[in-house]
């Protein structure tokens, strides 16, 4: 017995392998076949693992023992139910691999219903509607609070307004009968005047932010373009005007001139203005539609138009753009002049030219008022005639005679700019000082002290004495102009060192010297000083050739330099220059004249 039951085969019963197929049933993949899939070579590198993680694969035990009973031809059991116990044996291990299958089709859905997920999740964004409908219902809330309260107060009002039942009755009848009426009216009125009435309701202004552009070199060059285009119109009328004043021709100005003065003269000034308009607009309307006219009293020389570019390096748009930036900054420095000069005339900054008009209105009023304006337009029409046609003629012929009778002129090139007055303030506050601290000095100085020692002291830097800086005699001082120098910085092109190549200091001007005091502490070789007898070249420099303007600085050239020496970044450039050129001149003048002698 005990060797018939060690030899007795034991088969697993199939319950739990059913339940986990009806499982896998459940979670079976729904959307595709299963043939649809990628093989299972070709599924991803967790599915193996993950399979073989949550089914680990176990061979029964009972198959070496069933082979050994299939070989021992001494066993109890026959062929027929060895090759049983076999078949049955495959039929589980196929079941196994079909569990298998089933869950690399599991994990593969799991991982495409993931990515699907994903992608609708990105393309709804769940959170931006959530707060757009929480938003919502915000708002419709708040709405129906207010239909509330509007129904409330009507109701109140309603109640307010409702009349005692014996007055209630009393004017029932009126009201049924004037009840079809009203209606009627209003439909009536609503029909034939309701646009108009719409249109003078008030509305709140809508505040429109407009968006500005970035800055473009061809957007700003066309900007100039269209600009220079529109104005074109403006210029060449006021060239036309120009030319019949200085009788460009001579038959057409003295035909506008004696146009003019009979038109001025039996009161039909007015008149031809509103004609001369009216045939300007039909030559316009006959050019718009094709026909070739142009009369103009001064010959317009077109211009050649350059096309625009397409590729342009970054050196080309740097310079474009500093074109049309000088350009645009000469335009509206004109602009601002012209605006401040007739805001200055009117806010009485120079009160004898301002009394001028003052006067002048008074007289024009006066005249207004105590004489017919018929004999008023013909004084003023005839008064302009004479001055458009003939005097300003005269005037622009003789500059002189022009500076000295010509009163609208005087009072135009008299009155100032912002920028003059600013510089006219700082100069009298600066001449105050000076006055003021050398009243101090002469106060505070020893009575033993002569008159050059004083003065000798009075010019002199930050460092000490002017003389003992630069190693020169007493009696070289600074000039009056440049008694406390001008900012700049030496560029000396023959040195190599940085620190030696850009020095900033103060250059002074003497009667026979140049002097450029370092600003950096130190030795006074730092300093330069160079005589104006060596100079051979002095002319105005520009230190940087990309920059617009005509540059900041000075170029100075002596034999002893292989290159020029250069004052740069100074802003009284233009004051410097003509005091180092009128005095090298003086100096070369009196070396010549010494020569010669």
């Amino acid at each position: 017995m005990m060797w018939d039951s060690d030899r007795h085969v034991k088969v697993k019963q199939r319950g739990s392998v059913l339940n986990m197929l009806r499982r896998l049933d459940k979670i079976r993949f729904r959307g595709h076949k299963r043939d649809d899939f990628l093989d299972l070579a070709e599924s991803p590198n967790a599915s193996d693992t993950e399979c073989g993680d949550e089914v680990p694969l176990k061979i029964p035990r009972t198959l070496t023992r069933d082979s050994e009973e299939l070989r021992d031809p001494a066993g109890p059991g026959t062929l027929i139910m060895a090759a049983g116990v076999q078949d049955f044996n495959r039929t589980e291990f196929d079941r196994l691999n079909e569990i298998k299958g089933h869950l690399e089709i599991a994990l593969l859905e799991k991982h495409f219903l993931q990515e699907e997920l994903r992608k609708l999740r990105e393309e709804t964004n769940s959170e931006m509607l959530r707060q757009e409908l929480d938003r919502e219902r915000q708002r419709r809330i708040e709405l129906e609070q207010k239909v509330q309260e509007v129904l409330k107060a009507r109701s109140e009002e309603q109640t307010a307004q409702q009349p005692p039942k014996g007055q209630a009755q009393a004017n029932n009848g009126a009201d049924r009968r004037s009840q079809g009426l009203c209606p009627r009216v209003q439909k009536w009125f609503y029909e034939k005047f309701g646009e108009y009435v719409e249109d003078f309701r008030f509305q709140p202004e809508e505040s429109t932010v407009e968006t500005e552009e970035p800055l473009s070199a061809r957007r700003l060059t066309e900007n100039m373009r269209r600009l220079k285009r529109g104005a074109k119109p403006v210029t060449s009328f006021v060239k036309n005007l120009s030319a019949l004043s200085d009788w460009y021709s001579i038959y057409t100005s003295a035909i506008a001139f004696t146009v003019y003065m009979n038109a001025v003269w039996h009161g039909w000034a007015i008149p031809m203005f509103l004609f001369l308009a009216i045939l300007r607009l039909s030559l316009n309307y006959l050019i718009a539609r094709g026909w070739r006219i142009q009369w103009s009293i001064v010959p317009e020389v077109s211009e050649p138009v350059e096309p625009p570019k397409e590729d342009l390096t970054v050196s080309e748009k740097f310079q474009l753009v500093l074109d049309v930036a000088q350009k645009a900054q000469n335009l509206f420095g004109k602009m601002a002049d012209i605006l401040e000069k007739i805001k200055n005339l009117f806010m009485w900054v120079q009160p004898e030219i301002t009394q001028k008009l003052y006067v002048a209105l008074w007289a024009a009023f006066l005249a207004s008022c105590f004489f017919p304006y018929r004999l008023v337009g013909l004084a003023v029409g005839l008064y302009a005639g004479i001055k458009f046609f003939l005097i300003d003629f005269i005037f622009k012929r003789c500059p002189r005679l022009r500076a000295k009778y010509d009163t609208p002129y005087i009072i135009w090139r008299s009155l100032p700019t912002d920028p003059q007055l600013k510089e006219r303030s700082s100069a009298t506050v600066s001449r105050r000082l000076q006055t003021a601290s050398s009243r101090s000095y002469v106060s505070s100085a020893p009575a033993s002290l002569n008159k050059d020692e004083d003065t000798g002291r009075f010019h002199g830097t930050k460092k000490g004495n002017f003389h003992e800086i630069f190693n020169l005699t007493e009696n070289e001082r600074p000039l009056p102009v440049c008694e406390n120098g001008w900012r700049c910085c030496l560029i000396n092109r023959d040195r190599k060192m940085p620190t030696d190549y850009i020095r900033n200091g103060v250059l002074y001007v003497t009667e026979n010297y140049l002097c450029f005091e370092s600003s950096k502490s130190g030795s006074s070789k730092r300093n330069k000083v160079i005589k104006l007898v060596d100079i051979t070249d002095i002319q105005k420099y520009k230190v940087l050739s990309v920059l617009p303007g005509s540059g900041m600085g000075i170029a100075v050239s002596t034999p002893s330099t292989q290159k020029p020496l250069v004052f740069g970044a100074m802003v009284h450039r233009d004051e410097a220059f003509e005091t180092i050129f009128s005095q090298y001149m003086k100096i070369t003048a009196a070396a010549a004249s010494g020569s010669d002698s």
